[in-house]
């Protein structure tokens, strides 16, 4: 019979979370390279990818608190890595759009995070690594 910790470490749940935990924090530390942190590479993707972009959209897109919101773009506007200014289509918004530095600093926020997850497939051969990934990828399509 199986103890009851080696069964709930057996567990799909218990795996994808560890491994997971594992990558945030590989990803994490990376970035704080750029002092950035997970959420703030999110949301410059999502504004270059659909700005210049509400704020509003950005906290759906991402499932975003507005308050938390708030925050990130505070920081990554002291930074100088996104402008917000009123939306020309309804003044009471604030769009945002990437600047040119922040386009740098979102380039390599991507080698770094593309690094890190190296790191974390490294004991993987590349065909096991694109069957993770598409194994991955179906779990988290399925309804």
């Amino acid at each position: 019979m199986t103890s009851p910790l080696a069964h709930i470490r057996s567990l799909p749940t218990w795996l994808v979370g560890r491994v997971a935990t594992r990558g945030r924090g590989l990803v994490a530390d990376a970035l704080s390279a750029e002092g950035l942190g997970l959420m703030h590479h999110a949301v410059l993707a999502a504004t270059a990818e659909y700005g210049p972009v509400a704020q509003a959209d950005l906290c759906r897109l991402l499932a975003v608190d507005p308050k938390d919101m708030v925050g990130l773009l505070n920081h990554l506007q002291q930074s100088g890595f996104v402008l917000r200014t009123p939306d020309p289509a309804d003044r009471r918004k604030n769009a945002v759009t990437v600047t040119p530095e922040g386009g740098a600093v979102l380039a390599r926020c991507a080698r770094l995070a593309g690094a890190a997850n190296a790191q974390l497939l490294a004991p993987l051969d590349p065909d096991e690594q694109r069957q993770l990934i598409a194994l991955l990828t179906r779990l988290h399509e399925a309804p």
